[in-house]
C-alpha cells in the first residue's frame, strides 16, 4: 500500500489520506451554501461506515481526510460555539 503506516485501513478500503476520487461511488460531496463562486470552500460527504471524508473543492483529485463522526461532531460544536472564529478575523 502507498499510503502511511498510521493509515488505518478499512474493509471498504477507505483510509486517512486517500486520493478523493477513490471514494467515488461511496461520496456524494456536499458544500456549504456559503462556498463563494471560484470554488474554493471545503466539501463533506458522509462514508458509508459512518465516518465523514472533507476535501478541497479546488483539489477534487488531492487528498480526502476521513474522521470519525465522534470527530466531527467536536468540530461542528466547536464551530456552532464560536472557538475557530479567530481564524477568519481581519
Amino acid at each position: 500500500m502507498d499510503h502511511d503506516v498510521y493509515d488505518v485501513e478499512d474493509a471498504s478500503g477507505v483510509y486517512n489520506g486517500m486520493p478523493a476520487p477513490g471514494l467515488e461511488g461511496m461520496a456524494a460531496w456536499q458544500k456549504s451554501r456559503h462556498s463563494n463562486s471560484q470554488g474554493s470552500c471545503v466539501e463533506f460527504a458522509r462514508l458509508p461506515g459512518g465516518e465523514v471524508a472533507v476535501r478541497n473543492s479546488r483539489f477534487p483529485e488531492g487528498p480526502a481526510l476521513v474522521y470519525t463522526r465522534a470527530e466531527i461532531e467536536a468540530m461542528l460544536l466547536g464551530i456552532k460555539d464560536g472557538e475557530f472564529d479567530h481564524l477568519i478575523a481581519g
